[in-house]
């Protein structure tokens, strides 16, 4: 029996269009209510939530009985960090502020068992094997982990073509915020300058033949990135959702 199918590699590798959605609440009974509404993945952060390995293994549990894939960000991009990941059961992990092929390459590696990479073996120990119970999951993993690279970045857009160029990155997420932040346009995603970057990005990104990622809240430029033919878009959080319900539903009463 062969490691899980990861069905968003799958539908990334066949540019059929992701809508996804951020969790921010660190917590796995929003997560589980949340992984019912039909989005295709749910990001799992690391980075700006105060997620721990624990709180992410909650998370993949209360999301698992559904359709939707799990995708865990992490805080930074550590060898260590994408083990414990991967086998607490996470196939596809987005790695922040990727700014060179040197860095994407030694992710990749850090994604796969050896020879082909270097992620430690303890799949016995594992969720992600079954405990065990998997017994070709060792000759399989590789072929279904998924590593998303995040180019938030003057100097990660200018090494955008040689990121693709990267065996065993699956696809190329573009963070507007902190490209805003770092092209002097802190808290301005939407800067006519910030969104022709995006646009030069996303279609050097399609150029060399790799899919492409982004969220964004603001449904417009949501469309707009899909038309442009961005194949993973994550359309909101689970923050914004409950912050904006709530004030609306405040405001009613005013």
């Amino acid at each position: 029996m062969p490691a899980p199918r990861n069905t968003f590699k799958e539908a990334l590798a066949n540019r059929r269009r992701q809508i996804g959605l951020w969790l921010g609440l660190a917590d796995s009974y929003s997560a589980g209510l949340l992984a019912g509404t039909g989005f295709d993945w749910l990001v799992i952060d690391g980075e700006h939530s105060p997620n721990d390995l624990r709180s992410m293994l909650g998370q993949l549990q209360a999301i698992a009985p559904s359709a939707t894939a799990p995708v865990i960000r992490l805080p930074i991009g550590e060898t260590w960090m994408i083990k414990q990941a991967l086998d607490i059961g996470c196939q596809t992990i987005l790695v922040p502020m990727v700014e060179t092929a040197e860095h994407a390459t030694a992710l990749a590696k850090a994604m796969r068992y050896p020879p082909q990479g270097t992620r430690g073996v303890g799949a016995a120990l594992a969720r992600a094997s079954g405990f065990n119970a998997i017994p070709d999951y060792l000759h399989t993993a590789n072929d279904e982990v998924c590593l998303l690279v995040q180019v938030e970045s003057v100097a990660g857009l200018s090494a955008i073509d040689a990121i693709s160029a990267v065996d065993g990155v699956d696809g190329i997420f573009v963070g507007p915020a902190d490209l805003a932040a770092d092209m002097g346009l802190r808290g301005q995603a939407d800067h006519p300058d910030v969104q022709e970057a995006i646009s030069s990005a996303l279609q050097r990104i399609h150029a060399a033949g790799k899919p492409s990622g982004i969220l964004t809240s603001n449904q417009t430029l949501a469309r707009h990135y899909i038309d442009f033919g961005a194949t993973f878009v994550a359309v909101g959080s689970d923050i914004g959702l409950l912050r904006q319900a709530a004030a609306s539903l405040r405001a009613a009463f005013d």
